[in-house]
Parts: structure tokens; sequence; C-alpha cells
């Protein structure tokens, strides 16, 4: 390669947008120079190169935009100390086969501090490795946001940014306050990604208690039919972990005192 030659390749991999191809091409030629490659081989290995690097950050801007909580993988979670969920059975809505192409959603239910939120942040990221957009929020903080914009007549809008995700996570479902305009909103996120998108949603209110999150009795009744709908539910049966962590905490520090 000629001068010339050398010096017009970066400006022109720059132009095309190949940073990465850019930045190793030129340790890549002395590698095939010195191993004798012939050209496709070289420009294969360049292109997978570039390839894995979008990949990884495509990878990590979902997982940013997603807000996952940090901490959450599903390698930590310790499926020994709960019943009614098995770490197959999670695996497997982790992959995002079938339910997320189908618009389905998975209800967790379970009592507060047995890792209702873990779950479901654990099965986000491995959704987000599989190629899937989430986006995790606190329900009441998306409900005000949705309340928000509808008093400001752009709720469609609001909606139609949430339709990018493939899965919109949906913790602490049952904290919404039941207030007509939160409620009504809440519904009609429901309404709006029923049957096309998916929802994973955590709560510590079982079905029979919802009237207590919706005001009207039949709103509640439409929006469990449309939950339900091909769903998967998992409930998780355990003691609280916070309480458990605490007491241990507390028998502790009782131990030192008596020393």
């Amino acid at each position: 390669m000629n001068k010339r030659e050398k010096a017009v390749l970066p400006l022109l991999l720059k132009e095309l947008r190949l940073p990465t191809i850019n930045r190793l091409w030129e340790d890549f030629a002395i590698e095939a120079e010195g191993k004798g490659w012939p050209c496709p081989r070289y420009l294969s290995n360049l292109c997978e190169q570039e390839i894995a690097e979008r990949h990884r950050r495509r990878l990590a801007r979902h997982m940013l935009e997603s807000q996952l909580p940090k901490a959450k993988a599903l390698e930590n979670y310790d499926f020994g100390c709960v019943k009614g969920i098995n770490k197959a059975e999670v695996i497997g809505l982790a992959s995002g086969e079938v339910w997320i192409s189908e618009g389905k959603n998975v209800l967790i239910f379970g009592p507060s501090g047995t890792g209702k939120t873990h779950v479901a942040a654990a099965i986000g990221e491995k959704l987000i490795e599989n190629g899937f957009r989430v986006l995790f929020n606190r329900t009441t903080e998306l409900v005000q946001k949705l309340q928000a914009s509808k008093k400001a007549l752009t709720l469609p809008s609001a909606l139609d940014k949430l339709d990018k995700y493939d899965c919109l996570i949906l913790d602490d479902f049952g904290y919404v306050q039941k207030d007509e305009l939160e409620t009504s909103v809440l519904f009609e996120l429901i309404c709006e990604r029923y049957e096309r998108k998916s929802m994973l949603i955590t709560c510590n209110q079982p079905f029979k208690d919802w009237d207590r999150i919706f005001l009207d009795k039949q709103m509640a009744v439409a929006a469990i039919d449309r939950l339900i709908h091909n769903a998967s539910i998992l409930e998780i049966e355990a003691e609280s972990y916070r309480r458990k962590q605490a007491l241990k905490k507390m028998k502790k520090t009782g131990r030192k005192k008596k020393i």
C-alpha cells in the first residue's frame, strides 16, 4: 500500500462509519501479511470485529436506557429459598421466545420482600442480551408521567414512545393510588399494549384485591382479563428476605452486646 492509499483509507472508513475497522485495519494488515492470509479472510476478520463492536455498543445502550436496577442478575437469585417458581421456568421466560413476539405478559405475585423485583429485573436483563428492548419503571412513577401527559393532551404521543419497547416492566403494581385519573391512564396503557407488546408486572396483591387499585370494579375486571390472557403467572411463596436479613442483623448485634 502506497502513502496515498494509506492516507485515504482512514478517511473512507470514517465516511462509511466503520470506526472499529478504521482502528484495527493496520494491525490486521500486518498480521495478515505475516500469516499469509488471503484478502477475503483479512476482510472478513475486520468485518467480524466491526459487527461485534456494534453489538456490544447496542447492548450497552439498551441496557442503559432500560433503567433496570443494578445487581439484580439471574445468577444472584436464590431459587432454593422460594416456592412457586423454578430457575428453568424463569430462564425460559428470559429467552423471550414466543411470549415477547406474541405480545403476551408475565405476572409475578408474592409478598413484599420475596424478590419479585429481582426476578423481573433479571428477566429484563436477559431479554436485552437476547436482542429485545426493555424499560423498567416503578408503576406509580410511570402512571404519574402518563397522567401529566394526559393533562397536557399528549398521552397518545407518550404511549407511542413506550411502543418501541418490546417489554415494559411495571414494578410494584399494587402501590398505584386509587385515584380516577391514575387508574384510567394505567388502564389505557394496558389496553394500548394488549396482544401487541408485552408487559411484565410485579404485584403483592392478588387479583381479588385489585379493586383497591382500580376505582371502578368493571375496569379492574377488564384490566385483569387483558393482562392474564395467555399470560405466564408466577407466584412466589417465601418469607420476606429483607425481614430475615433484619432479624439476622438484630441477633448478631444482640450477641455482641452480651459479650
